[in-house]
């Protein structure tokens, strides 16, 4: 049974050895045993090149000196041990000769440095055993002398034996070794600085550029103002170095934290204001209940008890309504799909124009059927009735009695709507952007809705935000005298359920004249699919 220890063990940390070190320093390493190899194969074959060279010379001079001393025994008379020929003239200290009988060495002397000759002993003779008088070169060390290259010639001639030292090309070869060691020691030492401070001073701009990351990174993101954010300066953003690179990508992350914070800053001040409007729009039936409710309770009655029942069934619908409104946008902000049915449109805006007419009679309502036939769109009815319904009743409500207000549906062309698009106005949020993006609306017909007043306008201050929830403009434009205030959301419905059918909204407005426009691919080119009921 094996028993572990309580005492933990600590993990090794992850990328240990090289992958931990700095880019620097590996870059300096890299280059350092790339330089290493490279002078390593270089002496290696400078030192194998002239080893073949020297022993070839060598070769030819031990060569040389056999055919000397066959030359020399042909032109002396005396025995078969004779090797006078080593006192000629020519005969380099350490030069070894021997005479052979019937395959065996019975003289053999070499040249001392003295230049006398002296006999080798028995186990010196004995290492030159086994060579043949077939002129090859043979590499064979001698006890007492050294390494020598020897040869033996026999043919025609007298047989003999002939050999040099080697000890001059092994020194040679040694010195070769030790120069180009301390030569490629220095080489190393001075590209190993030069690289260092080179790979040091290349990565500056990486250097300043993680400084900047990391200036960013603490700043506190999750609260608070947030300044302005540094960035990497224009020296360290050159694209066609890879630290460049590395500049412009972080300067467009940081240039996209900073788009998401402000849109973050705008969403969270849109999202008070919604809900300080929205408490304050229920607050003010929520007063007039309790109030109506408190007078019930109490003795002294000036008002009718059924008129005050009236007003708190007044006020509890306007609660209601407000918040099925505010109940209807949070389900298209879910992106929640539509009823889809085949809808006649100008049969729905002919039936909101009836109902406008009927709501507000003191204005002059009119009807233009610009169409050759039957237009249907894919939706849902009762959405699209209420669109045209919030526009209609947002003429009504903010412009004077005997204003006059024109309804206009026709159909337009892909031609047309490209030009229609490209007039300048002010769209509802989102919806021309899911018009343009949305399937089918390339070369689509589409169907527009106009509802054109000429009332005193709206200010060119409140436009951009003309479609934005609890806006009003209730100092501006004059309201009808005793009308109620609206809540502020009927604009807000209308481009969101214009939006969710795949369309656009759009508004252009001068004083004498203000039009609204819904654009709404026709049947058989929603940009939505049909889904179930919203």
């Amino acid at each position: 049974m094996t028993v572990r220890s309580g005492r933990p063990r600590r993990a090794r940390p992850s990328g240990a050895g090289l992958g931990r070190r700095s880019l620097r320093v590996r870059l300096v390493l890299f280059v350092s045993v790339t330089l290493v190899a490279v002078c390593a194969a270089m002496a290696f074959s400078t030192v194998l090149v002239q080893r073949v060279y020297l022993l070839g010379d060598l070769d030819q001079r031990v060569t040389d000196a056999a055919e000397r001393s066959q030359g020399g025994l042909q032109r002396r008379t005396g025995g078969a041990t004779d090797l006078g020929f080593l006192n000629e003239r020519g005969q380099p200290a350490g030069t070894l000769a021997a005479r052979f009988a019937a395959g065996e060495i019975i003289a053999a002397e070499v040249v001392t440095e003295d230049g006398r000759q002296r006999v080798l002993t028995g186990a010196q003779r004995a290492a030159l055993k086994g060579i043949t008088a077939d002129g090859s070169l043979h590499t064979r060390t001698v006890p007492g002398l050294g390494t020598y290259r020897v040869t033996a010639l026999g043919g025609d001639g007298v047989p003999v034996l002939a050999g040099l030292p080697m000890a001059d090309v092994q020194q040679v070869i040694d010195r070769l070794v030790a120069v180009e060691a301390v030569i490629a020691a220095l080489g190393l030492a001075t590209a190993a600085c030069a690289s260092a401070v080179v790979i040091r001073r290349q990565l500056r701009p990486l250097g300043r550029v993680a400084a900047t990351a990391a200036e960013v990174a603490r700043v506190p993101l999750d609260r608070g103002e947030v300044a302005v954010l540094a960035r990497v300066a224009a020296r360290d953003t050159d694209p066609g170095t890879e630290a460049g690179q590395v500049g412009v990508v972080l300067n467009q992350l940081i240039d996209h934290v900073e788009s998401s914070l402000a849109e973050r800053r705008r969403t969270e001040e849109r999202m008070r204001r919604f809900l300080a409007d929205a408490s304050h729009e229920l607050r003010t039936p929520l007063a007039s209940i309790a109030g109506y409710a408190e007078y019930m309770n109490g003795g002294n009655r000036t008002i009718a008890p059924e008129l005050a029942w009236r007003r708190v069934l007044a006020q509890s619908a306007r609660m209601t309504g407000l918040v099925e409104d505010l109940l209807l946008l949070a389900r298209l902000d879910e992106g929640r799909p539509l009823q889809r049915t085949e809808v006649n449109l100008a049969t729905l805006v002919a039936e909101a124009v009836w109902d406008a007419r009927a709501a507000g009679g003191e204005h002059d309502w009119r009807l233009a059927l610009r169409l050759d036939g039957p237009v249907t769109v894919l939706g849902d009815a009762s959405r699209l009735h209420q669109v045209v319904a919030n526009l209609l009743a947002n003429a009504r409500v903010h412009t004077p009695a005997g204003t006059k207000v024109t309804v206009v549906v026709e159909t337009l062309d892909a031609q047309e709507t490209l030009e229609a698009r490209e007039t300048p106005s002010v769209a509802g949020p989102g919806p021309g952007t899911a018009a343009e993006k949305g399937p089918g609306t390339s070369g689509a017909a589409r169907c527009v809705i106009r509802v054109r007043d000429d009332g005193p306008g709206i200010p060119p201050g409140l436009l951009p935000s003309i479609f934005e929830r609890f806006t009003r403009a209730d100092g501006s434009r004059s309201r009808t005298p005793g009308a109620e205030g609206g809540t502020g959301l009927g604009l807000a419905i209308a481009a969101a359920l214009t939006q969710a059918h795949g369309g656009r909204i759009d508004v252009r407005s001068a004083p004498g004249r203000t039009e609204f426009s819904v654009t709404l691919p026709t049947a058989g080119r929603s940009a939505v699919p049909s889904s179930s009921q919203l």
